[in-house]
């Protein structure tokens, strides 16, 4: 579904990702794994258009992607939670989720606000309340239900759980293992290695901007000093 090959982009004149690769399939759950500044949201920047990358390729469903505004590449079917949640802070919490609804790709069963309030039975309670008043967890599911009602091919969650409280977690990794055993093409970003080794499919750890490891759950669970190395604190 998404292919990437020696992607390469920059700040300017600074170089954050020098060789990055990755794919991800129909129905797979991704990770991409590393230390803070390695380049992981600059990946994800880059697949969605937000920064334009300098050399590579990126195709999704065999359609080139490099080059492509952001709101394109939305449109092809990938759905974005961005690293600190983003909501609209004056808009309710129905209209946060209303505001970009589509069913581009024709799905028989898409999203719909009582499929993403059945995900979500809070976002449901505070319906009516403005996003800026609402907790972190809070926010990050709202922001999951809005990438969720454009009805993504792929889903891609950068910092899935950071900064939020245990519960809260606990309720974030429902909510995917729920995606998961939908079919839900997921890439996905966070700390919680224990969690994503039982959770994901397949893993990518970038370094400096490059890709130095991919491998199944079982084989990052065997290789306890290449955690540490490239991912542990």
């Amino acid at each position: 579904m998404l292919s990437v090959r020696n992607l390469q982009s920059a700040y300017g004149a600074s170089q954050v990702l020098f060789d990055v690769g990755l794919d991800i399939g129909e129905g797979e759950v991704v990770t991409l794994l590393g230390r803070n500044g390695m380049g992981k949201t600059t990946t994800v920047r880059s697949l969605m258009g937000l920064l334009a990358p300098k050399g590579g390729e990126i195709s999704f469903d065999g359609r080139a992607l490099k080059g492509s505004t952001p709101e394109a590449i939305a449109r092809c079917g990938i759905g974005l939670v961005p690293e600190g949640r983003q909501v609209f802070p004056t808009l309710t919490v129905r209209e946060n989720l209303v505001a970009t609804a589509a069913n581009r790709l024709g799905r028989s069963s898409p999203w719909t606000l009582e499929r993403v309030y059945a995900l979500f039975p809070r976002l449901q309670e505070r319906a009516g309340q403005s996003a800026r008043t609402l907790s972190g967890g809070e926010q990050q599911m709202l922001a999951v239900g809005r990438a969720l009602m454009t009805n993504p091919k792929l889903l891609i969650l950068d910092e899935a759980t950071e900064g939020l409280a245990p519960v809260i977690r606990a309720e974030i990794w429902r909510c995917i293992e729920a995606l998961k055993a939908q079919g839900q093409s997921i890439l996905l970003i966070d700390k919680n290695i224990a969690v994503l080794k039982r959770l994901a499919d397949r893993h990518y750890i970038i370094e400096k901007g490059r890709t130095v490891w991919s491998g199944s759950s079982s084989d990052l669970a065997a290789n306890a000093e290449l955690v540490h190395r490239y991912v542990g604190v």
